[in-house]
């Protein structure tokens, strides 16, 4: 596996097929890696990238503490089946401040985790089209845990008309159902032994909402207030149609429960398809 830090670099070793491509942040989970042997299933040489963007982060977020951890990361990758890992750093990535900038539409960016963390899409969206423009993949490959994130990728690739398959990876959990993530390490031991009340709650959610589909708004409303009985900070419970994450309006909706919510300083997002 070639590890490379430049674009020049990049593209010197992308000379035959369009490669199938993992974009990630590093600090690398089982997630990642099922992505990533995903990848290598399409029969396409494998790209991963590792780069932390700053674009995502507002001003009060962790980008200063987000772990690096290119070593461990790129030994992952190699037993996962990876190829080539493009690991830029902020120089070669926005080698001047990056003014041209990728804005999703309100409807679908501006809302759930757009609220929350304003301008979090128009940073996903710049960087991963950046990358899109430097790897130029086939397939690219997103984890179902960022369900609003692989909606909203998808939405500027057709738009724009990019020759790119994109491919959601179903979400990985450890075994006691929490779902993988790179933020999961920032909590404590109780912590993480409380951080099962997130999808507990969503499964609650799905239980309701199945029985009656009336009842959406009360069973949003009562996890909201389970999670704050339990002392976390709940941004959202939202349950929403799976196409645009847009409030249900037919009884044949295909259906999504999307949350977000603190614990201590940690943020989690989860979801379940109904």
């Amino acid at each position: 596996m070639q590890v490379v830090h430049h674009i020049a670099e990049l593209r010197q070793a992308l000379a035959g097929p369009r490669p199938a491509f993992v974009p990630t942040m590093g600090n690398l989970h089982e997630g990642h890696l099922a992505l990533v042997r995903q990848a290598k299933a399409t029969g396409r040489p494998v790209v991963a990238s590792i780069f932390v963007n700053r674009l995502q982060f507002a001003p009060h977020e962790d980008f200063d503490r987000y772990p690096r951890t290119l070593p461990r990361d790129a030994e992952l990758l190699q037993g996962a089946g990876c190829d080539l890992v493009f690991a830029p750093d902020e120089r070669e990535m926005y080698p001047v401040p990056q003014s041209y900038k990728v804005h999703p539409p309100a409807g679908l960016g501006d809302i759930l985790e757009g609220e929350f963390r304003p301008g979090f899409f128009t940073g996903v969206c710049t960087v991963v089209m950046k990358l899109f423009q430097i790897v130029q993949p086939g397939v690219a490959l997103f984890g179902k845990k960022d369900y609003q994130q692989l909606r909203v990728i998808e939405g500027m690739v057709r738009d724009f008309a990019m020759p790119i398959e994109i491919v959601g990876g179903e979400t990985v959990r450890a075994e006691d159902g929490l779902a993988l993530s790179s933020r999961n390490g920032y909590l404590s031991d109780t912590q993480r032994a409380e951080a099962l009340a997130l999808r507990q709650q969503l499964l609650a959610v799905v239980e309701a909402v199945r029985s009656d589909r009336s009842a959406i708004a009360r069973a949003e409303a009562t996890a909201m207030q389970a999670l704050r009985d339990r002392g976390w900070q709940p941004d959202y419970v939202a349950v929403r149609r799976r196409t645009d994450l847009a409030a249900p309006l037919d009884a044949g909706d295909a259906l999504v429960v999307v949350a977000a919510a603190k614990i201590g300083t940690t943020r989690l997002i989860d979801n379940l398809e109904l």
